[in-house]
């Protein structure tokens, strides 16, 4: 027999359900709810698809059957709510042969595809609920994460006016983390990014696009040029035509990747970083879900460049020392620098300076030391991506060494400065340039402006010294993030676990654990991000440590949270799994 043909059960005589109105009855593992409502007989999965309480303790009445719990309503005859939040309630054909009841209850839905089309409901209409049921049902048996995140990606960078945010930045962030994650973990993560797209588009106007110049055989450098000029005037709809010619003129990823960081650099840091970290999210994005959605995906970006705070115009930036002016003056020696320093790698005459060395000047007191010692690494052969690296891991220790004493709210200071030099170095990663470069120096200048934050220094625990007889337990890292502030006392436990030789990956699915089970921080997320990106991409024991201190140390900072979107997830994880929630007291 075909998988769907009609395979009709007797269950009932029609006497019998007339006489009661409704019954239940079970048929093949599932529990049937039948009516008898206007001289027809109906049947209908008895379990109220929004969160399963049992349907035939509902009401009828005019061919509507309402949920007693949450009062979902739901077409009698074809199964359809009235109510978004809740989904359709499955409807099984019925027959009446002789006086007996005979229902069909063959599989006749694509659950994949009805649970595609809940996630456009969910992200439509900010239901986290939706969406994390869609989402265990869409990644279930080991199907991918791909799908859910497109979705989820195209319909962020269509469904905000203002464009690229919050949201789809921690969507990002979080298909970034999964492959660290226990496979557990992993709906969890994308239900999280779903969700915060869903909320940072949730009110707003959606995004209407521009079409390419006419002749799509439009120069690149100009294009660039002419992006540029308008981003310099903060023309946001004349320079997001240049990016949708440049696509369809077949610019490829370098090429986008070269045109965007350009623009994100022509000024000092603007608006503390972020939108440095979200083209490099974008860009990631794409990576991941496919070049064709480009024109969507990077035209998004350009009203936070238009309209980014230049630091330029920022007092702390121009008083008591004039920070651009010393960077003005080092992009005047750039050009040179670089041009030495290729040759001196190309001739093998590199004389590198250490790591250690260019930290201390980074973190000192003296913004012209740092723009210069920048300079003469360049010119001493090191590679601009090896250097935007080593002012990320200063920027790190910022964070790492940031002391309780400071404001609250000073934390998201220091992370400002990671996240962009994180998003510096993975561009020039993608698409090195000399004024992508640029980027490196303002990172340092950042790192200046931080110091503050580090008087005094917090302790940042030895990663070599007294080793406990093993590592602790990753359940003691969980316990310590259920109480306030922990701060330090984390950072021991990250310690005291890496220098017993405590394995890596159990230590960052536990810390993406712990990530998750909080309710959603935008910096939290970028941080931890950030600081697992720059994990993966060193050998080194001691950067590792300190990276991962200073993740641990932020997200203990920002633990516990009320849990909230945990507990709704909880809901999607057990209804998916056929649990009586309803039961419990």
């Amino acid at each position: 027999m075909a998988k769907n043909e009609a395979r009709f059960v007797r269950v009932a005589t029609l006497q019998e359900l007339q006489s009661r109105g409704y019954m239940t009855v079970q048929i093949n593992g599932n529990t049937v709810a039948l009516f008898y409502h206007q001289d027809r007989v109906y049947a209908v999965d008895n379990r109220c698809p929004h969160m399963g309480f049992p349907l035939d303790r509902g009401t009828v009445r005019d061919g509507i059957l309402t949920c007693h719990w949450h009062h979902a309503r739901f077409d009698l005859a074809s199964g359809g709510t009235f109510d978004q939040w809740a989904d359709d309630v499955r409807k099984f054909p019925v027959e009446v042969r002789d006086g007996a009841i005979w229902v069909d209850v063959a599989p006749h839905m694509d659950v994949v595809a009805h649970q595609q089309e809940r996630l456009r409901v969910g992200l439509e209409r900010n239901i986290s609920l939706v969406i994390g049921k869609a989402v265990l049902t869409l990644m279930e048996e080991g199907r991918s994460s791909a799908e859910p995140f497109r979705a989820g990606l195209e319909f962020g960078a269509r469904y905000r006016e203002m464009g690229w945010g919050q949201g789809l930045t921690m969507l990002v962030c979080f298909m970034n983390l999964l492959p660290v994650l226990d496979g557990e973990d992993r709906p969890r993560a994308l239900f999280h990014g779903l969700a915060a797209v869903a909320q940072d588009t949730a009110g707003h106007a959606p995004r209407f696009t521009v079409p390419p110049l006419p002749d799509d055989n439009a120069d690149l450098a100009t294009l660039k040029r002419w992006f540029r000029q308008f981003i310099e005037v903060r023309d946001a709809e004349g320079a997001e035509r240049c990016i949708v010619s440049a696509v369809r003129a077949g610019a490829d990823r370098r090429q986008m990747a070269d045109m965007l960081f350009a623009a994100v650099t022509d000024h000092r840091y603007i608006s503390t970083g972020h939108p440095a970290d979200f083209t490099n999210k974008a860009l990631e994005a794409l990576d991941l879900a496919g070049w064709e959605l480009a024109e969507p995906v990077l035209t998004s970006l350009v009203r936070g460049y238009a309209d980014a705070g230049r630091m330029e115009e920022s007092n702390a930036w121009r008083y008591p020392i004039d920070l651009v002016k010393i960077l003005e003056h080092s992009f005047d020696h750039l050009p040179e620098a670089l041009e030495v320093g290729q040759v001196r790698r190309q001739n093998g005459r590199m004389a590198l300076p250490t790591r250690d060395e260019l930290v201390a000047v980074l973190l000192d007191d003296d913004p012209q030391a740092s723009a210069d010692v920048l300079l003469d690494a360049l010119r001493r052969g090191m590679a601009a991506d090896a250097l935007a690296g080593v002012v990320t891991y200063a920027a790190g220790l910022r964070i790492a060494r940031f002391h309780t004493s400071n404001e609250f709210g000073d934390w998201d200071t220091a992370l400002h400065t990671f996240t962009f030099a994180n998003a510096i170095q993975q561009g020039l990663r993608r698409a090195p340039s000399p004024e992508l470069v640029r980027g490196i120096f303002d990172a340092a200048m950042s790192v200046y402006l931080d110091r503050f934050l580090n008087i005094p220094p917090a302790r940042i625990p030895t990663l070599n010294g007294q080793r406990p007889t093993q590592p602790p337990a990753l359940s003691e890292l969980a316990a310590l993030l259920d109480r306030q502030q922990q701060v330090n006392q984390a950072a021991q436990w990250v310690a005291d676990y890496l220098a017993k030789d405590g394995a890596l990956p159990p230590l960052l699915a536990q810390m993406g654990r712990l990530l998750l089970r909080e309710d959603r921080d935008f910096h939290t997320i970028q941080a931890m991000e950030a600081a697992f990106r720059q994990v993966s991409q060193t050998d080194d024991p001691i950067l590792q440590g300190h990276f991962l201190i200073a993740a641990i140390r932020y997200l203990a900072a920002h633990s516990p949270t009320v849990r909230s979107q945990g507990q709704t997830y909880q809901i999607a994880y057990r209804l998916h799994k056929g649990e009586r929630i309803f039961e419990e007291a």
